[in-house]
């Protein structure tokens, strides 16, 4: 019998994909309290210029912003606070090394639940000079003209 993987979408970040070319991508748990986990299940995350650091062999989620609790007590999280990312030793080992390599870096692309368990989809991307953005927009502006002329 097969289990069925559900995923449900947190939070995406839109922004990254214009921004950055993306290389490759990790699944990775993310280590949060009790009240963090609550704010996530009501959608209250965003994804917009946080950004992975690798530190002494681990990687850390920064500057993601979960918004507080609600009906939190005095014990509600800090939102702007370091998240511990929980990846293979081998993957880490990877993001190393790339990392090291001059203009790239890690960025979440989305923030998502998958059987029960909050999961972030972090990419090893390297930033778009400006001329690189608009030849993109262009391609998109050109899909979506030829796409209407067909339509009619």
């Amino acid at each position: 019998m097969k289990v069925q993987e559900t995923e449900k979408n947190i939070t995406v970040n839109r922004k990254a994909r214009h921004e950055y070319s993306i290389l490759q991508t990790f699944e990775a748990g993310i280590v949060l309290l009790g009240t963090e986990v609550k704010s996530l299940r009501q959608g209250k995350a965003n994804l917009v210029d946080s950004y992975g650091k690798l530190k002494d062999g681990e990687v850390w989620l920064m500057n993601l912003h979960i918004s507080e609790y609600t009906q939190g007590n005095i014990n509600n999280h800090d939102p702007r606070r370091e998240r511990k990312l929980l990846l293979n030793s081998s993957e880490i080992r990877k993001l190393i090394g790339k990392t090291k390599e001059k203009g790239l870096t890690l960025i979440p692309l989305r923030l998502y639940f998958k059987n029960g368990k909050a999961k972030v989809e972090l990419a090893l991307a390297k930033g778009k000079k400006v001329y690189d953005k608009r030849r993109d927009i262009a391609k998109k502006d050109f899909k979506r003209d030829q796409e209407r002329k067909i339509k009619y």
